[in-house]
């Protein structure tokens, strides 16, 4: 029987130019189709709760920044050991890889629960501390409260996910995530609005508003999670559990993936950290500013989005190719991805350039929002070609442990242009202002990553 591309790249097969092409596509397909069902389901989210009006929008994007520093540290745990699981699946050392596998539940899951806990204890202090106006805390307390709860769920789906995604199969978590969307737009019909019409028949709904939205997205998350782990567990070739098989707990990977993990941290929390006091600096431009804010950036989400799974795809790759001691593909592959996620994010950038208005309307029928937003869109479409190699890079790297250095670039264009810059910028220009900030912050975050990608040094890490 005829092997795939990926079992020849671990086997030491040559592969030529168009088959290192093929692989790219083969596993970035599928990966791009998962990370835009996330930024779908913000979609919903936000196109439902708009309906309601720009305050209980406002509530939400007023948490985004927050939320994103919880997703951050906690992916940041998956990914110190997915990074390891692909390289010993490269090296044909699956049982390793299973036991890699199961210390991660141990430590990823139990690490989410500490901060879902830590994120539920403050809850209620934090919109005030965002400087929310009064009008939207309680709803942006709420939301947030079970988003917090829900983390645990999130943690089993990100990890499941990733597993899958280390052996090569980008195909099932792709489908589940699809599956993702459809549940969510289900759940949030029935519990945001007092009643709903699905397939043409009235439905009754639980009227929740914005905690409807919450839950809803977190009642999905916990379905997919629960099917992904089925896959995971008991149809992955490589990864599914053996009857009678011990796997062992080695400290030696609990340190390799603290050693991978805590630069991806401590990015998560210095630039979530720089997210929040973003959000401090557009919060008093007014709820038109927040909202339309909150729409950009989950508009902008779509054309990004295909880079991130570019970069799942780049870290499965690497991580195999390093484990496979296939040196003559690993700079190879990372330049290929690096160039499909410039190419993709380049087009995706024209588009939202043309279609910013859509964009934003399909989330708020209020005008001056959606005035507002497509304006900040169109800033942000000059940038998308340099965001891509920033985030496709760091994928590549990711995938050979390569990770404080990704996170100094990182911090260094967040905190030494971004933020300064929307400080001065704010007062004079507003939400443009804001930004233009941050298309200068990606535009010198993504020449730093090429620069890098040129030397060899990256290959090097896993040796460490």
């Amino acid at each position: 029987m005829k092997r795939d591309l990926l079992e020849n790249l671990r086997a030491g097969d040559p592969l030529t130019t168009r088959e290192q092409i093929r692989l790219v596509a083969q596993l970035s397909i599928p990966s791009i189709m998962a990370q835009l069902s996330h930024i779908v389901m913000q979609y919903i989210d936000a196109s439902m709760v708009g309906r309601l009006g720009a305050a209980q929008s406002a509530s939400i994007g007023l948490m985004a920044s927050s939320m994103w520093l919880f997703n951050g540290v906690c992916n940041a745990a998956v990914t110190g050991f997915t990074v390891q699981a692909a390289q010993r699946i490269g090296a044909g050392e699956e049982k390793n890889a299973r036991s890699i596998m199961m210390q991660a539940f141990v430590y990823a899951v139990g690490f989410a629960m500490l901060i879902a806990a830590a994120g539920a204890s403050i809850s209620g202090i934090l919109p005030g501390w965002l400087g929310g106006d009064r009008t939207i805390i309680a709803d942006a307390s709420a939301y947030f409260l079970v988003y917090a709860l829900s983390l645990p769920f999130v943690q089993l789906n990100n990890l499941a996910g990733g597993m899958l995604q280390a052996s090569g199969n980008m195909r099932i978590p792709s489908i589940l995530h699809v599956l993702m969307c459809f549940l969510d737009v289900v759940f949030n019909a029935l519990l945001i609005f007092p009643e709903t019409v699905l397939f043409g028949v009235h439905i009754p709904g639980a009227g929740l508003g914005v905690v409807g939205a919450a839950l809803g997205t977190a009642l999905a998350q916990a379905v997919t999670a629960l099917l992904m782990l089925f896959f995971l567990l008991a149809r992955s070739p490589m990864l599914h559990l053996r009857r009678g098989e011990r796997l062992t707990f080695d400290r030696r990977y609990l340190f390799r993936g603290l050693r991978i993990a805590l630069p991806i941290g401590a990015e998560r929390v210095i630039m979530s950290g720089a997210q929040v006091m973003a959000t401090r600096i557009v919060a008093p431009l007014g709820t038109v500013a927040i909202a339309a804010n909150s729409f950009g950036v989950t508009a902008e989400s779509l054309c990004y989005m295909p880079g991130y799974g570019i970069a799942a795809a780049a870290a499965t790759l690497i991580g195999q190719s390093i484990g496979a001691d296939r040196k003559d593909l690993t700079k190879r592959l990372g330049v290929l991805t690096t160039a499909l996620g410039i190419a993709v994010m380049t087009v995706s950038g024209a588009l939202m350039f043309v279609f910013a208005p859509v964009m934003i309307g399909i989330m708020s029928p209020d005008p001056a929002v959606v005035e507002l937003g497509a304006r900040v869109l169109r800033i942000e479409a000059f940038a998308e070609p340099m965001f891509a190699a920033s985030i496709v890079c760091s994928g590549v790297f990711r995938g050979a442990g390569d990770t404080l250095v990704p996170s100094i670039f990182n911090f260094v264009s967040m905190w030494g242009v971004r933020l300064p810059m929307a400080a001065l910028l704010a007062p004079r220009l507003g939400l443009v202002g804001v930004w233009i900030a941050m298309a200068a912050d990606l535009t010198v975050g993504g020449i730093l990553f090429l620069l890098r990608l040129r030397g060899k040094r990256w290959m090097e890490a896993s040796k460490a």
